[in-house]
């Protein structure tokens, strides 16, 4: 059976939200049954009835998803529908606070691939060498070499006689390359995640390629993060003034 139209302008069923945005009556509902949207009032017929409050909601939910992702998005939403201020906005700045990450990481990937494509190549060392030579060789402690292996930058293998770490010619690359950037400033875990991103692409000259796209990405992430924003502001705004009243700093 189908619903009647409201008689009510300011009354919309879930296919009226549905086809602003290409989804499904169903979808809506799903949406208002796991508290994305605030709970719609029911006619004496049992059909839903939202309003534009559910509207901008709806709206706001979505514009969210690219920027912060589906959990994300959802607590967000929850939050503001239970008037919880403070829960929404640690959510969209962890949200920032990742994305921050990610544009550091980039920044350290860049200079390192600058560093590597803009460097003679090196002899290859055809013998693994043990930690006290890579360390000697670096500048640095023992210690230090064994700290970069617990944070996933260095990965050694042990030799099967003595048990002892010994590091191939990659090993040094990446210990060299590990070296010029913590004395940049770069953080243990973004320097792991540059060399990750370097053996997965299979070397600098590859994942230079996709730097490019890489950084469109992060923007296009960046853009989302603000018309998710905007829309949110603009779903605050149809809040009756007791629940808007609750979004305040302090």
């Amino acid at each position: 059976m189908t619903a009647p139209k409201p008689s009510n302008p300011g009354v919309r069923r879930p296919v009226d939200l549905a086809r602003r945005h290409g989804l499904s009556a169903q979808a809506v509902r799903n949406y208002e049954r796991d508290g994305v949207l605030p709970p719609a009032e029911r006619s004496p017929t049992g059909y839903r009835r939202f309003t534009e409050v559910h509207a901008t909601a709806l709206s706001a939910y979505l514009a969210l998803i690219p920027g912060h992702g589906y959990a994300a998005s959802g607590d967000i939403m929850r939050a503001v529908n239970r008037g919880d201020i403070d829960a929404a906005l640690r959510t969209i700045d962890h949200s920032h606070e990742l994305l921050q990450r990610d544009r550091d990481t980039l920044d350290a990937v860049e200079a390192a691939v600058a560093v590597l494509t803009g460097s003679p190549p090196q002899p290859q060392r055809r013998t693994a060498v043990p930690i006290s030579v890579l360390a000697h060789r670096l500048g640095v402690r023992p210690a230090t070499l064994r700290k970069w292996e617990r944070a996933g930058i260095l990965q050694p293998v042990r030799d099967v006689a003595t048990g002892y770490r010994v590091y191939s010619a990659g090993d040094v690359r990446d210990a060299e390359l590990a070296h010029l950037l913590r004395r940049g400033g770069y953080r243990l875990d973004h320097i792991a995640d540059v060399l990750r991103r370097v053996r997965e692409a299979g070397g600098a000259e590859p994942l230079a390629a996709s730097l490019r796209q890489w950084r469109d990405q992060l923007t296009a992430r960046g853009r989302a993060l603000l018309t998710g924003a905007a829309r949110l502001a603009d779903h605050i705004e149809t809040l009756d003034p007791p629940a808007r009243g609750a979004f305040r700093i302090g």
